[in-house]
């Protein structure tokens, strides 16, 4: 069994059903069970993701202080999912919070209060203990992780992180992470150029080995670098979508999964595609992830 660590956010997220977009103004409205709230977040998605999938999780991340409601939510969850509780340290005044208002097509809108998770430091020595110990890093592009690239990339051990929306290569945020990254994803959202072209270009600064490119509901684009070896895996239909939330997460969970299990790169993709497209029958960021027999049972249903 492979261990992961991951690193990342985790937030209270409230997903509220809407009509549509844009929003017309009503003084009131009653969507009967259309509002949820649960811990999220994209480190937590992976955390949860990766440890439903049979894997053993290293979770780093930063919650507000033990008194705290919210914080206390996040604990109780932790131990629901069966997620390790050690590396998640209250550092933070408050915990992060979320709003996302999603629509019947599964459209969303995301807005989130990072609090001032982005100001705290992690401890060095809990963060260089988890990856002496795991397989692969999935060090999410949160601040907090971002003193401890050099040695990730140092370390040998494969580096992957998700830098979601990208519009320029030379991003001063996400350059960093890029530059750490053995495996690279981010989305189609704002790319100022083709997907294919767009990857050529990053693996042309970072010399990243995997790029893929999620491309909604066209898929996604798979680029080796080494070989310059480029494809394009469709979109898939496993279930009706209910909110698009989380994709971009359970998309990087699957193929870090499957590709660590086969080395096999368009087979990974081929798994996250589908992996996603399951989760996205949930309306919850955090949920409807399949386990690693479901997951195969189901690609070879897709693809067979």
């Amino acid at each position: 069994m492979p261990t992961i660590l991951v690193s990342g956010l985790i937030n209270i997220e409230t997903n509220l059903r809407v009509g549509g977009f844009p929003i017309e103004y009503f003084p009131v409205t009653y969507p009967f069970f259309g509002i949820n709230s649960n811990v999220s977040g994209v480190g937590y998605n992976l955390a949860k993701a990766f440890t439903t999938l049979g894997n053993q999780v290293v979770f780093l991340s930063a919650i507000g202080p033990a008194e705290e409601d919210n914080a206390h939510l996040v604990r109780m969850a932790l131990a629901r999912d069966g997620i390790p509780a050690g590396g998640v340290l209250s550092l933070t005044r408050e915990t992060p919070q979320s709003v996302i208002l999603y629509d019947p097509t599964g459209r969303r809108e995301i807005h989130t209060d990072l609090k001032d998770i982005q100001e705290v430091a992690y401890p060095a020595d809990t963060f260089g203990a988890a990856m002496a110990e795991s397989d692969l890093l999935a060090i999410c592009n949160i601040n907090f992780a971002r003193p401890f690239l050099p040695q990730a990339r140092a370390s040998g051990r494969l580096v992957a992180t998700d830098v979601h929306v990208l519009s320029n290569p030379y991003d001063e945020y996400n350059a960093d992470f890029m530059r750490a990254a053995d495996i690279l994803f981010l989305s189609d959202d704002y790319l100022p150029e083709p997907p294919e072209a767009f990857a050529r270009t990053l693996y042309d600064i970072y010399h990243n080995r995997i790029i893929v490119v999620g491309l909604g509901q066209q898929g996604a684009l798979l680029f080796e670098g080494r070989s310059g070896y480029s494809t394009r895996v469709p979109a898939v239909d496993t279930r009706p979508v209910v909110n698009t939330i989380g994709a971009g997460d359970a998309l990087f969970t699957a193929f870090c999964h499957a590709y660590l299990k086969s080395g096999d790169s368009l087979q990974a993709l081929r798994s996250a595609v589908v992996f996603a497209s399951y989760k996205i029958g949930e309306a919850q960021a955090a949920a409807g992830y399949l386990d690693d027999a479901g997951l195969e049972a189901l690609v070879l249903e897709t693809y067979r």
